[in-house]
């Protein structure tokens, strides 16, 4: 769906679903960025929906704001579409696209799929790049991912926050399952979006919203949950990882999830927080808590996304 609520001409939100992230297009008659691509089943849509708002203008430009799957996946598939297009990346992940290397990119911990593609050039915080008149900032906005970048357009007062921020939190902290301490860089990173005062935020998932400061209080105070319980963040990055799974699957036996889980180590690094109970019993009982909030459910051995 395109949602373009008091958004300036040549600025197109496409708001998708949670198994791809949020795209948002900057256009004008001469240039055409994507800001992120979404997740590899969905590409060709992707391509469509950008069809949709430019026709037959080229795309120039890709920027990702990170480089988890679900909101670099469609690269590759745009590359093809539009042979031309000059795709930029955050710093810390760019010799890794180069290389190609599916476990320093997290494809391989987290069981996720994302064709290869290739990155010309990296962005870096302070950059400016202008299109339509309207100039974007780059700011380093770490914590869900220690490399994730979000654009601000300060005469509008327009941010994208990818998974820095949505209405409702933010994306999982991912270097806290690896055992590196993050809560601090995303509490810093809601301190500067704060600081930056966006009239509007486009996030990565989710809807446009406008009450920044009610989802900078909501964000926060989930934050602390975290801090004060890290098994409750631990619990709650192994539901979403299967849930992305699922969301992708959309049905599948119980026993080929528990292989699929069992082969991807972020699993194995969360399941070390609840070493009383077995990988197995463990996988199952996150399963479970996902039927009983309503995400899935249970017939007979398989599990179906809701």
């Amino acid at each position: 769906m395109t949602v373009n609520l008091q958004l300036p001409e040549g600025v197109s939100f496409l708001e998708r679903g949670w198994l791809s992230s949020n795209n948002v297009l900057l256009h004008d008659g001469g240039q055409a960025v994507l800001i992120d691509t979404g997740y590899w089943t969905h590409a060709k849509q992707t391509a469509d929906l950008i069809q949709s708002v430019i026709g037959e203008q080229p795309l120039d430009l890709i920027i990702n704001t990170h480089l988890h799957s679900d909101h670099c996946g469609g690269n590759a598939h745009l590359q093809m579409v539009y042979p031309n297009v000059e795709t930029r990346v955050p710093p810390g992940h760019f010799e890794h696209v180069a290389q190609w290397d599916p476990e320093a990119l997290t494809y391989t911990p987290t069981g996720q799929q994302c064709p290869q593609f290739k990155a010309e050039t990296y962005l870096q915080a302070g950059e400016i790049f202008k299109v339509g008149g309207l100039e974007w900032l780059v700011h380093s906005a770490p914590g869900h991912d220690p490399h994730s970048i979000i654009l601000f357009c300060d005469s509008e007062g327009i941010l994208i926050s990818a998974d820095a921020l949505w209405e409702k939190g933010f994306g999982v902290v991912f270097p806290e399952i690896e055992g590196v301490s993050a809560f601090d860089e995303v509490s810093a990173t809601l301190d500067l979006i704060e600081k930056l005062q966006p009239r509007i935020v486009l996030p990565g998932h989710g809807a446009v919203f406008t009450d920044v400061p009610k989802a900078i209080a909501y964000a926060r105070l989930r934050l602390e949950g975290f801090r004060a319980d890290h098994l409750k963040h631990a619990i709650h990055a192994a539901k979403v990882l299967l849930k992305f799974k699922l969301l992708e699957l959309q049905s599948v036996e119980l026993t080929d999830f528990y292989e699929w889980a069992n082969d991807c180590s972020y699993f194995h690094q969360l399941h070390t927080h609840f070493k009383e109970v077995t990988f197995a019993n463990w996988t199952l009982g996150i399963c479970e808590s996902l039927i009983k909030s309503g995400a899935a459910i249970r017939i007979e051995n398989k599990l179906v996304n809701l």
